[in-house]
């Protein structure tokens, strides 16, 4: 008989939550404009908004953080940092920035112009924010199977590899500063991209002279599902197979308050001194000095370690396995999520879910408010508000899924909370077919509109 999965961890510290009822958080949503990011912290039971920042920290990366160095220039910080950049991902030029929207703004900069085509993987809603606010242009090359959240194909992040060379093939290599692999794939449900695919990726953008970059905020996770579904990679260690999916490329940008396990950081990695040169200004211009890049020298020395902690396999385990349990509640029941359970989060398909309720309307963001209402579980749309608006014709975008994820921090809340969140779905679902009005937007901004929309009720 074997014995029951349990966490890699013990708790040392809690936090008081506070169970309000629905009066309450009817109020508080209406006050918030139906934005579930204008709500405060402790009108929320369950916080799934997102992983980002969200964790909890080891006892390791608390003890680093009480020996922080916060020299503005060469502190020892930094060069622990460095250094664990260099042993994981093999940069020689790296450039810390206080989160991954930063690195982003640093980076892109740098190398992107107006009329760039930036090809991806389904680029995550800052990523395409830059680009466009640049007067760029992203193009999606994920493959198909990812829009079918029906199938089970193991690596639904994978770029097309047809797709993206008929990009190339219309294109000069000129326009095009880089391909951008996001690992995992957020925006198709924290899918992952196969070791096979970067390779061949890699060798395309080789073929046309292309630099090739990856989102790296979920790169542990990735190497996971790679451990788990590649069979050539089942014997590697999580580390051997990030020095093989870092060999590939040629940069990297990442939100560190994901698989960093911190609460804020980010970071540039490049192979190029003289990419390194020219956005060495750009972090001074808008993050600080290139040895804290507006980091303490404290979640500098946090995130070393958690660079590291986070390439334990069962650490991983542990953290993949409850995003498992809660999918798995959530497929028992019938309800429609992404499949295959991807590395951070639920996926739930809203139109298949609230099937009265028109695309128009925020489908995604109508089962979001349910959620709330029905148990105080925060959670987000991945749909058309957070598509924004076409840059030309101003008309919304109407992307391919409309999801609402949960996504689920990092050590952070047990079992027991994942069943709240199953049984809050489960009741909404048995009376879906009551829902079929949505709401409209009042007030919104130009770019990045979900994080500030303010919204009203059909």
């Amino acid at each position: 008989m074997e014995y029951p999965f349990s966490e890699s961890y013990k708790i040392k510290m809690v936090e008081p939550l506070y169970r309000s009822n629905l009066q309450e958080r009817a109020q508080w949503i209406k006050q918030a404009d139906y934005n579930l990011f204008n709500l405060k912290s402790n009108q929320v039971y369950i916080d799934l908004l997102t992983d980002s920042g969200t964790g909890s920290m080891s006892h390791h990366q608390w003890a680093a953080m009480m020996q922080g160095d916060e020299s503005y220039a060469g502190a020892s910080s930094y060069f622990q940092l460095k250094k664990a950049v260099k042993e994981i991902f093999g940069f020689d030029y790296f450039l810390p920035t206080h989160q991954g929207r930063a690195a982003e703004n640093v980076l892109f900069s740098t190398l992107v112009k107006t009329g760039n085509i930036i090809p991806g993987n389904s680029h995550f809603d800052t990523t395409k924010g830059h680009i466009e606010f640049r007067g760029a242009h992203a193009i999606d090359c994920t493959i198909d199977e990812a829009f079918d959240t029906h199938a089970d194909f193991p690596f639904k992040g994978n770029v097309d590899i047809q797709k993206l060379e008929n990009v190339f093939i219309s294109e000069s290599a000129d326009n095009i500063p880089f391909v951008i692999l996001t690992l995992t794939n957020n925006t198709a449900g924290g899918q992952p991209v196969s070791m096979q695919n970067m390779r061949e990726v890699s060798i395309l953008c080789k073929k046309y002279s292309i630099a090739l970059l990856y989102d790296s905020a979920r790169f542990a996770e990735n190497a996971y599902f790679i451990k788990l579904r590649e069979v050539e990679y089942k014997n590697k260690t999580i580390r051997e197979i990030v020095t093989e999916m870092y060999s590939y490329t040629d940069m990297m940008t990442m939100s560190s308050k994901k698989d960093g396990i911190v609460n804020i950081g980010g970071l540039i990695g490049l192979r190029s001194e003289e990419i390194f040169k020219k956005a060495s200004t750009f972090n001074i211009m808008f993050e600080g000095f290139i040895s804290y890049g507006g980091m303490a020298g404290r979640d500098m020395s946090a995130l070393a370690v958690g660079l590291n902690e986070v390439l334990d396999f069962n650490y991983l385990e542990t953290r993949i396995k409850q995003v498992e349990y809660l999918g798995n509640k959530l497929i028992e029941a019938g309800i429609p999520i992404q499949k295959p359970i991807g590395g951070h989060a639920i996926f739930v398909n809203a139109t298949e879910f609230l099937v009265n309720v028109p695309r128009e309307q925020f489908v995604a963001q109508t089962l979001a408010i349910e959620l709330y209402l029905e148990a105080g579980v925060r959670g987000v749309e991945i749909g058309t508000l957070l598509a924004d608006r076409d840059p030309q014709t101003r008309q919304n975008r109407y992307p391919r899924l409309e999801l609402l994820r949960l996504a689920i921090p990092r050590r952070v809340y047990t079992n027991n909370h994942m069943d709240v969140v199953a049984h809050a779905l489960i009741k909404i679902f048995e009376r879906r077919n009551e829902i079929s009005s949505g709401f409209e937007i009042m007030e919104e901004a130009p770019i990045l509109r979900h994080f500030t929309v303010k919204l009203k009720k059909n």
